[in-house]
């Protein structure tokens, strides 16, 4: 079942917080940047994974903190000649991430997960080319999946219980 909601999703209750970033990411802008100020070893160990495993774009990299489950999302392309700033996602890229996102969450036996506008933000894709692939890839998976259509910062949400 997917919900859309408004509101600031770092405060969401989800059991895991899914997000788009690029491999090699800096986590240095939009919500990979909260995400980063809020749980900097998960930056850290995302740039050790990358480093051992060289990941390519359409590949899901969960991180498992404390206190919340974090999947990065390989929507984008790698950042052009090391440049800060990573390339554009692509719908290719983020059908694959989603596919690899579902075989995650049943794996791991998530019970929720929150999303963003995937790849619509820093990733540059347009919501009406996104939106149906996270309604055919998670769609009917059985548990809430919670996309914030919209940012409001620190304003909670009304998720599913």
């Amino acid at each position: 079942m997917i919900t859309k909601v408004r509101g600031d999703i770092l405060l969401s209750e989800a059991q895991a917080i899914a997000h788009g970033v690029a491999p090699h990411d800096h986590f240095n802008q939009g919500l990979a940047l909260a995400l980063r100020e809020r749980h900097p070893a998960m930056a850290k160990d995302f740039r050790h994974y990358c480093h051992q495993d060289n990941p390519k774009p359409g590949h899901a990299w969960l991180w498992a903190g404390p206190e919340r489950v974090i999947i990065n999302l390989m929507t984008q392309e790698p950042a052009p000649d090391n440049h800060a700033h990573p390339g554009k996602a692509t719908a290719h890229n983020v059908g694959h991430a989603l596919k690899e996102l579902r075989a995650i969450l049943e794996r791991e036996k998530i019970s929720s997960v929150a999303l963003p506008k995937l790849a619509t933000g820093v990733g540059g894709l347009d919501w009406g080319e996104v939106e149906p692939l996270i309604e055919s890839h998670l769609g009917d998976l059985g548990i809430p999946v919670i996309v914030y259509e919209s940012y409001e910062k620190d304003a909670k949400a009304a998720e599913p219980a």
